[in-house]
């Protein structure tokens, strides 16, 4: 089946991911280093920035506050896996950069000290898993590979920063969700990357502020279904907490699918 150019990142980071986290477990090989739903204005937080003197985490402590295996129920956390070519090879206009970043489970912007995980939700085997193939359709095949792939993966990733740069951090993303609302191109993880449009999505209502989106990609040649990413980025004073969730079987099937919300909670209770 061809899917279209525009989640081919997110197809090999979610397929990779699916590969080590539920058959050999994820390698630790990760850094370590949309609608507005605020409970501060962005105008409170710039007349503070000019006071504030806090200083980032380092990887340490972050490491300690990062999700981690047991926070969550239904859930596996593991480190994940590296982007190939690193923050580096994140290409393509600086104002959409941003979202750019958090797509492919980087920070979204330069940070002193950051890490992610893999959160993968819990599958229960299907009738069709212990079926001979031999015994099934074209359709009950290509229904039981779509199944097999419809789990919720989700990159969480923490960075800390000194002074207001949280807070500039946040911004940045929350302003390319408004500025690249008509798409945007780039390269990650060595793929380029097209995405049609982008939509903001109500916040998670947790940390100081947050923001998320829906990044859409070129619609399938054979199809024309519209493959969509999600994420949602919160500020947690000079922590900023990014979400990325891929779901390639719901992509396949044209299945909405959201960032779970007891990953965001879990994680936030660890940044209080």
């Amino acid at each position: 089946m061809k899917r279209s150019s525009g989640i081919r990142l997110c197809v090999t980071v979610a397929v990779s991911a699916l590969s080590l986290a539920l058959i050999t477990g994820c390698s630790d090989g990760g850094s370590d280093k949309a609608e507005s739903n605020t409970k501060s204005s962005t105008g409170d937080l710039a007349q503070d920035s000019s006071k504030n003197t806090a200083k980032a985490l380092s990887a340490a402590e972050l490491k300690k506050r990062i999700l981690a295996q047991g926070d969550v129920n239904g859930y596996k956390v593991a480190a994940a896996d590296a982007l190939p070519g690193g923050r580096s090879g994140v290409k393509g206009d600086e104002k959409c950069k941003p979202l750019l970043y958090v797509l492919s489970g980087v920070a979204p912007a330069d940070a002193p000290a950051e890490t992610n995980r893999m959160a993968t939700a819990d599958k229960k085997p299907s009738a069709a898993a212990s079926a001979d193939v031999e015994d099934m359709s074209a359709d009950e095949v290509e229904k039981a590979l779509t199944g097999s792939m419809s789990v919720d993966l989700t990159m969480v990733g923490l960075s800390s920063y000194d002074g207001d740069g949280a807070e500039k951090a946040f911004k940045a993303v929350s302003d390319a969700v408004a500025g690249c609302a008509g798409g945007f191109t780039g390269t990650a993880g060595g793929e380029p990357q097209k995405f049609t449009k982008v939509s903001a999505e109500k916040g998670s209502g947790t940390g100081d502020e947050s923001v998320a989106y829906a990044a859409y990609g070129e619609p399938d040649a054979e199809d024309g279904t519209t493959p969509v990413s999600h994420a949602v980025v919160v500020l947690h004073g000079n922590v900023v907490a990014t979400y990325y969730t891929m779901n390639v079987g719901a992509m396949v099937a044209d299945k909405a699918y959201t960032v779970p919300a007891a990953v965001i909670t879990a994680q936030s209770a660890k940044l209080k």
